[in-house]
């Protein structure tokens, strides 16, 4: 992990802990007669979840915003999850008791991040918490669902530092050093790259830490970074980055971004001429990408969770139900956000009460569960190891070209 990126996640951890104080702080103030108390850990505001009717979850996500999709496609998943459990409760599921979901925007603000959990756990009085997709968003609703000892699990969040918020924070993806190896082994084995250059946004950790993530086995394996470029999302032209990085002469680039930027910068660099391949990773995962990129972003790959066209009865059933619900085809965070959601549904079945401690527990205790994305087991840091698939993107299509094991070396 760079410095910066590690800069960057306690930033966004004081700014929602600050959030926490300011709460309980107007919670105090705005009780009657002045004689309110301060919201405790695993109590929200002393009311607690209710004990009968909908078990209820909160779902903070980027419903809006650069990244919407993420957001869109994570909440279509977990709906469509969320009705089928509901179907199944004359089986004994969900403890008799019907899932309801309140999903919160925010925006892909990290603001708005801390303070849509802090309204989940403090006016709703959910159990558990899912969210987000954007890494630097779940370390801004972690450090707020970890304070209030709330479950939260991430269907998407990949940066490691996700989960080491605390003891009530999950994840259902793989972590980037893994997905960082799987794009390097790729890009050596596969398109038999010898010469890379990364270009990276810096004011993402996501995409600072999977260009160092990439990086480190890349060059262990003979490969050599001839250049490594920085920029920043909130600046659209990166025309200065792509001349340094057409001068370097790449066999392949790097781009370790989210959709919005990946697919403007391909724009950009096939108007300077730049014609080599595009390596990705799992933040390209939106029918937006080819919608902004158009032709720049064909042929490119990235590392992702699953791929619809995958054979799998799983994947295929999935694709099926959710295609005839939505009327289109699921991208990795609808896969995703069904499978944090039936995770934390098959917890709750098995729970001893619907405590914070008792069903951080029982989803810690999550083994070999089979999602769409694949098996998933929760181990001892509250992640989950998985394989992971490389995509091409292909008009529409995104076809697997080589799926790797989650004990790749």
């Amino acid at each position: 992990m760079n410095l910066c990126a590690w800069r960057t996640s306690k930033l966004v951890m004081t700014m929602a802990l600050a959030l926490v104080a300011t709460t309980a702080c107007n919670s105090k103030r705005n009780s009657s007669g002045g004689g309110g108390s301060d919201p405790t850990p695993g109590s929200g505001t002393g009311a607690g979840p209710a004990a009968t009717g909908p078990i209820l979850i909160g779902h903070f996500a980027s419903m809006s915003g650069a990244e919407a999709t993420f957001g869109q496609s994570t909440d279509n998943g977990v709906r469509l999850a969320m009705e089928e459990r509901n179907a199944a409760i004359d089986a004994g599921k969900l403890k008799g008791r019907k899932i309801e979901v309140k999903t919160l925007d925010d925006q892909g603000k990290t603001q708005e991040a801390g303070t849509a959990v802090n309204r989940l756990i403090n006016e709703d009085h959910v159990v558990a918490i899912l969210g987000e997709v954007a890494s630097g968003l779940s370390l801004a609703g972690g450090a707020v669902a970890q304070h209030y000892s709330v479950p939260m699990i991430s269907p998407s969040s990949t940066n490691p530092q996700v989960t080491q918020v605390g003891d009530m924070i999950f994840r259902v993806c793989f972590l980037d050093e893994f997905q960082g190896k799987v794009m390097a082994k790729f890009a050596k084995d596969e398109l038999k790259a010898t010469k890379v250059a990364i270009l990276f946004d810096q004011s993402q950790p996501y995409s600072q830490g999977l260009a160092d993530f990439f990086e480190k086995p890349f060059t262990e394996a003979g490969g050599t970074i001839v250049t490594r470029q920085a920029y920043n999302s909130s600046n659209p032209d990166v025309s200065a980055q792509l001349s340094s990085v057409k001068e370097a002469a790449p066999d392949l680039v790097v781009l370790p971004g989210y959709y919005t930027q990946a697919a403007n910068i391909a724009r950009q660099a096939r108007k300077l001429d730049i014609t080599v391949p595009f390596l990705g990773g799992d933040g390209w995962d939106s029918s937006k990408l080819e919608e902004i990129g158009g032709d720049a972003v064909q042929g490119s790959y990235y590392s992702n969770h699953y791929s619809p066209e995958e054979q799998s009865p799983v994947v295929q059933e999935f694709v099926k139900k959710y295609q005839a619900k939505y009327n289109q085809l699921p991208d990795g965070l609808a896969a995703l956000g069904y499978d944090a959601a039936n995770l934390l549904f098959q917890a709750i079945d098995k729970s001893p009460s619907l405590s914070g401690k008792d069903l951080a527990a029982t989803i810690a205790a999550s083994k070999d569960f089979v999602g769409v994305t694949g098996a998933i087991t929760i181990d001892p840091n509250r992640d989950a190891s998985k394989s992971a698939v490389v995509v091409q993107v292909d008009h529409g299509k995104r076809t697997p070209i080589k799926r790797y094991p989650a004990d790749l070396k």
